[in-house]
C-alpha cells in the first residue's frame, strides 16, 4: 500500500489514503477506541490487528505506506507489525516522542506521516536507518508506496495529482473523486489499482480535521459500504 495525498485549509487538512492490500485484510467500518491520553479513531486490519490510519481527538493523525525509498526484500519474521507499531504510537503520552525516541530494529521497512497542526513529518525507516523530514504543512504533498510502485510508476502518479490540482476546488469531496478515478491509464498502477484480485485498492480513508472536529470517512470498497465517524476537537493537554 498505497496512495496518499495531503492539502492544507484555513481551518485545517484534508488527509485521503487508498489502501492497497490482500482483500481478505480489509475491515468494513471504523474502530472508535479510548485510552488514558485521547479518543482514537482508525480502520483496524483483520489479519495483524493494527491499523494503517489513525486520527484522535486533539487532530493529530498519522498513516503508514508500506516500504521507505525503495522495493525491499520482505523477509520474515519481524520483531512487531508495522500497523500495531501506529497503535502504540497514539498509546504513548507523546506520540512524537515515542516516535523519536522508538527502536524500530527488526521493523519491516516503511513510512510513516504525521500531521498536527502546522506539523508535517515523514519517517522512512529503511529497515537501517531512520530518517526524518520535516514538510510544508502549506502545501500540497503526495506519496506513493515503495513496495508496490517503482520511481517511474510513482513520479507518473503523482504528475497526476499535480495536474488536477489546479483544475479542481480542493474539497473533500473532489479529492474522493480523485482517488476513485486518477489514472495513469494502467489499472494496474491506477489510484484504484487491481493486480489479478491478488493485491487491489480495498478502502479509501479520508481524514478531515478543522476548528470544532476530526471526522473520518471510510469506504469500503470490496463491499460498497460507508462508515463515518466524527470526534470533537480538544486541545492537548499536558502529561
Amino acid at each position: 500500500m498505497c496512495t496518499v495525498t495531503y492539502h492544507p485549509t484555513t481551518a485545517g487538512f484534508i488527509l485521503t489514503h487508498n489502501r492497497d492490500e490482500a482483500p481478505a485484510r480489509s475491515p468494513e467500518v471504523i474502530s472508535r477506541t479510548k485510552n488514558r491520553f485521547r479518543t482514537l479513531l482508525f480502520p483496524r486490519d483483520t489479519k495483524a490487528g493494527g491499523a494503517w490510519i489513525i486520527a484522535d481527538n486533539t487532530g493529530k493523525t498519522a498513516c503508514l505506506l508500506n516500504g521507505a525509498f525503495l522495493k525491499h526484500a520482505h523477509t520474515p519474521p519481524y520483531r512487531r507489525s508495522r500497523g500495531l507499531l501506529l497503535l502504540e504510537c497514539f498509546e504513548a503520552a507523546d506520540p512524537d516522542a515515542f516516535l523519536a525516541e522508538y527502536d524500530y530494529t527488526g521493523i519491516e521497512p516503511f513510512t510513516l506521516l504525521l500531521f498536527f497542526g502546522l506539523s508535517v513529518q515523514e519517517i522512512r525507516w529503511d529497515g537501517a536507518q531512520r530518517f526524518l523530514k520535516i514538510l510544508a504543512a502549506d502545501q500540497a504533498h503526495f506519496w506513493n508506496s515503495a513496495t508496490l510502485y517503482p520511481p517511474e510508476i510513482q513520479v507518473r502518479r503523482e504528475q497526476v495529482f499535480r495536474d488536477w490540482l489546479p483544475k479542481h476546488l480542493p474539497t473533500a469531496r473532489a479529492f474522493l473523486q480523485l482517488h476513485r478515478t486518477g489514472t495513469v491509464g494502467d489499472p494496474e498502477n491506477d489510484y484504484v489499482m487491481n493486480r489479478a484480485n491478488r493485491v487491489r485498492t480495498v478502502s479509501i480513508t479520508q481524514v478531515i480535521v478543522h476548528t470544532q472536529a476530526v471526522k473520518m470517512r471510510y469506504f469500503d470498497l470490496l463491499n460498497s459500504r460507508e462508515d463515518v465517524r466524527t470526534l470533537t476537537l480538544q486541545p492537548e493537554t499536558s502529561v
